[in-house]
């Protein structure tokens, strides 16, 4: 018989599985810094730096305040612990996973190796030279080794509007022939050629075969989630769902994923191996909206009953919660949201709406109070602002929500 759990059950395991139900390390190492890792699996990278970068805060979220210095440790120097490349999407993988992506390419369109040729003849084995000569080095600092055909960005174009060099640079990225050594101050790539960044034992391994990565890339994924549907285990690398299946079906038969069903689903869903599932759990964190728990939108929706947005693009008119919005996991629920802002200038943390969620009757048994909800994202609040530098948390007068006003006082 497939075992069923409840959906209360399903949010635990999903909550334990992403690490975010651990006691937080008086001090945290860069041991424990990768051993994030190897629980998520990835982190994604996003230039959007209204707090601090994206990808700093899925960690921040787990192991509390931490030296940001151990991730460009671990991101930029000998040996690489973790490296860029594009999974979700521009993201931070484990460096002995990043073999497993190799076969990976952005859907390019007309931006691929012979067109570029075709316009600029000779340019993808120019651009791997001067990398090769000159590495490591940015794209701006390549230009320069470039005749002006290649470097010239067009005039009428949209979007990034690259240069020859850039594209070939971004499609021998994408090739794995050239890789990202660090991020610089700028948040540029710093690209060199892989072989010289790669750990000499995991350059040294063989190509895996596609189907062998993509099984390994589901193994990662079910861990990560401990409870998910095809949808969420191909989502998270940003698989095909036919090979996603395929995996799926061979990791269910070598005792890896178990089938179950989860009460008020309508689709298959499958249970890592060894996933714990929590008779209860003391979580408090706050969520970037990069978080690896909230990238699948629907899951988010049916595992915590939180329809969540992310409004960046969204005209500030249209904006129903907020630019920068941060939902505050509690216990096993996603209890608020905060539109939040760090003021660097002012020294402050400031929050621009803080809204309640509302749960539905099964939720509202283990639901918290609003006075425990508010003190505790009160407390959230000054610990990440002095994570980050800020003086002091400042609700702003004419912050929206139905909590901005007793979290102002809170504060």
């Amino acid at each position: 018989m497939t075992r069923t759990l409840t959906l209360a059950q399903a949010r635990r395991v999903a909550i334990a599985a992403q690490g975010l139900d651990r006691p937080r390390p008086d001090t945290v190492t860069m041991r424990q810094l990768t051993g994030v890792l190897d629980r998520i699996g990835l982190l994604q990278i996003d230039s959007v730096n209204v707090l601090t970068r994206a990808h700093l805060l899925p960690l921040y979220s787990r192991l509390g305040p931490y030296d940001t210095a151990l991730v460009d440790r671990a991101t930029g120097k000998a040996p690489h612990r973790l490296m860029e490349t594009w999974a979700h999407e521009a993201t931070y993988v484990p460096t002995a996973t990043y073999p497993l992506l190799t076969w990976k390419r952005r859907n390019w369109g007309s931006m691929n190796a012979a067109n570029v040729e075709a316009k600029h003849p000779g340019i993808m084995e120019l651009v791997r030279g001067i990398v090769a000569e000159h590495g490591p080095i940015t794209n701006r600092e390549l230009e320069r080794y470039v005749d002006e055909a290649h470097a010239e960005r067009p005039r009428d174009g949209w979007g990034w509007s690259w240069s020859g060099a850039k594209v070939a640079l971004e499609i021998l990225f994408d090739e794995g022939v050239v890789t990202s050594t660090r991020r610089n101050a700028q948040f540029e790539r710093v690209y060199d050629l892989t072989e010289r960044v790669l750990p000499p034992a995991i350059a040294a391994q063989d190509k895996p075969e596609r189907a062998d990565a993509v099984r390994e890339l589901v193994r990662i994924s079910a861990q990560a989630h401990g409870v998910g549907s095809l949808r969420c285990l191909a989502d998270y690398f940003r698989l095909e769902t036919a090979s996603t299946k395929q995996a799926i079906a061979e990791l269910v038969e070598l005792g890896e994923l178990e089938p179950v069903t989860v009460r008020g689903w309508d689709r298959e869903v499958w249970l890592a191996a060894g996933a714990r599932i929590p008779r209860r759990t003391d979580a408090r964190a706050l969520l970037v909206p990069f978080d690896p728990l909230v990238f699948e939108r629907r899951r988010l929706l049916e595992l915590f009953g939180m329809h969540y947005r992310i409004e960046i693009y969204t005209p500030a008119a249209k904006r129903v919660h907020g630019y920068y919005v941060l939902p505050f996991l509690l216990g096993e629920h996603l209890v608020a949201r905060v539109d939040l802002k760090h003021d660097r200038a002012r020294g402050v943390l400031l929050v621009r709406s803080a809204f309640a969620e509302t749960p539905d009757a099964q939720a509202a048994k283990t639901w918290p109070h609003e006075d425990v909800v508010v003190a505790n994202l009160a407390a959230e609040l000054r610990e990440l602002a002095r994570w980050l530098g800020a003086d002091a948390v400042e609700v702003e007068a004419d912050a929206r929500g139905d909590l901005a006003t007793p979290l102002r006082l809170a504060s």
